[in-house]
């Protein structure tokens, strides 16, 4: 259940400013809808593009790239990935379980171990196709896939370089809030909240979602609320999968929610090593500080790199400020 009024997005307007474009297309890419199962026999489902130039008979570097937590593959994902694949590369685009089109019920659980694992089982559907190269295949991770990424690769090597974007530690920004702003009662408070209402579903009551982006804005409404809400909830990000509604996209269940006050993404991050870390995040953005962690406890090579002038959710799809220059020479020089 959530609660406030929901204001259709096609009636608002978006900031479109700084080259904000979601919706990216380019005549010089093809995609092609594909799935595969995963260690669960679970279905993924993802979008994989290829430069229309490419040679297909040789091994080719790939690049998966996960969507931040709670949006789905059309948004950011798939505008990277098809950037990505203009600079040569083989790029898949993924719906995390739960989410999209990928298999998973109930809708929009959390499961961090399982969103880990669709990365590994990406790699899987990569290793199996003739013209890419199973020795160079790396991984974009956008928001909350950051930290899934991270998980994925501290236990799966065939990852070779992994790039983060506005990363959020999503085990972190749960158990603490930003800026470590939430108290031990509060965090508790969550935890008996999603405890009850395990006994409401259990015994057939309504599932009940939470976080998320609001659904309006008002003079009230604080900056990170409003941010999310311009990409979410207007024409410039709005997209809404088959598997949900309006009314749910980017909310995940209560119930599943506090699995992430298990998730401890950047321990042992250092065991990455010595497969290179490159971690995007834009200099004003409220999620910084979870870059900053990571890097701090990586080991090398690594290199944090500060977007000027950027915020959060600018480096979803503002491709003026997007460094996709940065990306491709750091993939084209560790991926060979």
């Amino acid at each position: 259940m959530i609660f406030g009024l929901f204001s259709s997005a096609t009636a608002l307007g978006a900031d479109m400013s700084n080259g904000a474009n979601n919706f990216y297309q380019s005549d010089n890419v093809t995609m092609q809808k594909v799935s595969f199962k995963n260690q669960y026999n679970m279905m993924v489902v993802g979008d994989l593009f290829m430069p229309k130039n490419i040679n297909v008979n040789i091994k080719n570097p790939a690049i998966i790239v996960g969507h931040p937590m709670g949006a789905v593959k059309e948004q950011s994902a798939n505008l990277y990935a098809i950037k990505m694949a203009e600079q040569g590369f083989v790029t898949l685009s993924i719906d995390l379980s739960f989410w999209g089109e990928s298999e998973g019920q109930p809708r929009q659980v959390v499961s961090p171990d399982i969103y880990a694992e669709t990365f590994s089982a990406a790699v899987d559907f990569l290793d199996s196709r003739p013209f890419v190269d199973p020795n160079n295949i790396g991984v974009i991770g956008i928001c909350g896939s950051g930290s899934f990424a991270i998980s994925a690769a501290k236990i799966d090597p065939r990852l070779k370089a992994i790039a983060t974007v506005s990363m959020y530690d999503m085990g972190s920004a749960n158990r603490n809030a930003l800026n470590h702003s939430m108290s031990l009662e509060q965090r508790k408070k969550i935890i008996a909240d999603a405890a009850a209402q395990r006994d409401v579903e259990f015994n057939g009551g309504e599932i009940k979602y939470t976080s998320g982006t609001v659904h309006e804005i008002n003079e009230n409404s604080n900056p990170i609320e409003r941010e999310f809400y311009d990409f979410y909830r207007t024409p410039r990000g709005e997209f809404t999968p088959a598997s949900s509604t309006p009314l749910l996209t980017t909310h995940p269940t209560l119930t599943s929610s506090v699995k992430f006050m298990n998730f401890y993404p950047f321990n042992d991050i250092e065991s990455i090593s010595p497969r290179p870390m490159l971690f995007i995040t834009g200099d004003k953005a409220h999620s910084k500080e979870f870059s900053e962690d990571a890097y701090q406890r990586a080991a090398q090579p690594k290199e944090l790199y500060y977007v000027k002038g950027a915020g959060h959710v600018d480096l979803y799809d503002r491709v003026n400020l997007i460094p996709f220059d940065k990306l491709t020479s750091f993939f084209k020089e560790n991926l060979k």
